[in-house]
């Protein structure tokens, strides 16, 4: 560890690494909206966010789980939801009045095709002006989930555990494409005043919990006397001189 009296501890998030400061200076000094593109192994979120002396603050998101409320019943963190997912945030930022941002791939690999480049692909479609590069694009086929199917013709033919979990979710892997395009025009046909509105979070009456009322104490008829305080008893004096015992004779 480094020592010294020079040396300056690390911001948290740059120690756990979560956040590149470098980067994220130099996208700062563009003085435009971030377009940040973040993805997990259960979701992706697309989000544009402006930098604030006092926080950031996010002007229009988007998570992939909210493509289930528009008929999309495939996963919802491959590459078509991905384009979906940017395409519902480029929306509502536009109908907010955001029209430019530039890209926030935070800590993620800028890998040619991937689904991060694929949530771009759908807020640029949706009317935001991104600076980006076409050849970073996946392919057209690719968002509309061509490949999905293709890869399940193959491997349904062999013993793997690849797309086992299906049968449970009842999902039709070969009708992505056909949801696909429903799900986009759905998006696109969704009113501006409904874009403009914030989501609020569902919350269901049975998650609500009622709290006990406060039963309120009675007061006290007459009130009872204060208790008189002691008054301290007065210490002795214990004179520093020498006692009698200890004094010389003459």
């Amino acid at each position: 560890m480094a020592q010294g009296p020079t040396y300056r501890v690390k911001f948290r998030r740059r120690r756990e690494g979560k956040t590149n400061y470098y980067r994220r200076r130099r996208l700062l000094l563009s003085r435009k909206p971030r377009l940040v593109i973040r993805k997990s192994n259960t979701k992706i979120i697309v989000q544009i966010i402006s930098a604030k002396v006092v926080g950031d603050v996010t002007h229009a998101s988007a998570i992939s789980t909210e493509l289930r409320e528009h008929g999309w019943d495939a996963g919802v963190k491959n590459l078509p939801a991905a384009y979906l997912t940017g395409l519902l945030a480029g929306l509502r930022a536009k109908s907010r009045g955001q029209t430019e941002a530039v890209l926030d791939i935070g800590l993620n690999p800028p890998v040619k095709g991937s689904k991060i480049y694929a949530a771009l692909k759908g807020v640029v479609d949706a009317g935001v002006d991104v600076p980006h590069s076409p050849e970073i694009l996946p392919e057209e086929d690719r968002l509309v989930g061509t490949h999905i199917v293709e890869s399940y013709q193959h491997f349904s033919d062999q013993e793997t555990q690849m797309f086992s979990s299906l049968g449970k979710k009842k999902t039709t892997i070969t009708g992505i494409p056909k949801k696909f395009e429903t799900v986009k025009k759905a998006l696109l046909g969704i009113p501006a005043a409904d874009l403009k509105k914030a989501k609020k979070k569902a919350t269901t009456p049975a998650a609500k919990k009622e709290k006990p009322a406060k039963e309120k104490k009675e007061k006290p008829a007459q009130k009872p006397p204060r208790a008189v305080p002691r008054k301290p008893k007065a210490k002795k004096l214990i004179s520093r001189g020498k006692s009698k015992k200890g004094r010389k004779r003459k």
